[in-house]
């Protein structure tokens, strides 16, 4: 199957921090729906590097980045965003290397990207009996929190890790924050983002959790991340009372339909 041949406006960002062999599955996978892709190797201490370099020698419309040290998944998609800015891309997919994502839903949110570029797209995880119930508890609690940020704006998930980002603008808000580089960043982006004025586009999409069995990884910590994601919310919500008239405003815009 030949990937779906486009300007270099739309890509794939695939951030990995010791993804193991599923790293290479999902790399394969999505080089054969879409390129351009930029993996991003955020101090990985697995030889993600070595793999990918036999698995993939001069692979055309892949580029690697090999981060010295691990910064978190908004580092490893900040150093991806600086590096496609300079190649033209307005707009990136950023994809989990975890096996977690639908890899034949790329071309649809890319394509919805290019109809909707002032728009956000955002995956919507459809779980399966196989997600852990802790992780789909403490989604409803986030959502709760960022519904409250944009005032009911549409954000329908929180965190999911499947979504298209403009790029300009990412970086802007980006490098502006101190936050949002670790498990916060998708949080954060997304809020900030509405607040600029990007309108959601969320598109429903499954989602596997993987075994460790079956090679599935997970860097989530739970009293950790939950206390970080708890101080941000906190954050966001008291900024957002700065920003209530411009909210108020905003939620009188139609939803976005797609296809």
């Amino acid at each position: 199957m030949e990937p779906t041949r486009q300007p270099p406006t739309h890509g794939v960002v695939i951030p990995s921090y010791n993804s193991g062999p599923l790293l290479l599955e999902t790399v394969r996978a999505v080089l054969e729906v879409w390129t351009p892709v930029v993996v991003v190797l955020d101090g990985c201490t697995d030889g993600s590097a070595e793999q990918l370099a036999s698995a993939f020698p001069g692979r055309e419309g892949l580029h690697v980045i090999n981060l010295p040290q691990n910064g978190g998944k908004g580092a490893a998609v900040l150093a991806a965003f600086q590096h496609v800015e300079k190649q033209g891309w307005t707009h990136a997919a950023v994809f989990d290397s975890d096996g977690q994502h639908a890899v034949a839903d790329i071309p649809k949110f890319l394509e919805a990207s290019r109809r909707y570029p002032q728009a956000m797209i955002l995956g919507v995880p459809v779980f399966g009996q196989d997600a852990p119930s802790l992780r789909v508890l403490g989604r409803r609690v986030g959502n709760w929190w960022t519904h409250l940020e944009t005032l009911w704006g549409g954000i329908e998930d929180s965190l999911y890790g499947f979504r298209v980002y403009p790029v300009n603008a990412s970086l802007e808000i980006l490098s502006k924050i101190r936050g949002g580089r670790r498990f916060d960043f998708d949080t954060q982006l997304a809020v900030r983002l509405y607040w600029m004025g990007f309108q959601p586009l969320n598109l429903p999409t499954p989602v596997t959790y993987r075994s460790r069995e079956t090679g599935g990884v997970s860097h989530f910590r739970y009293v950790r991340d939950n206390v970080l994601l708890t101080l941000v919310h906190t954050l966001l919500v008291l900024q957002a009372l700065l920003r209530l008239p411009r909210l108020l405003r905003m939620r009188r815009r139609p939803p976005l339909i797609f296809p």
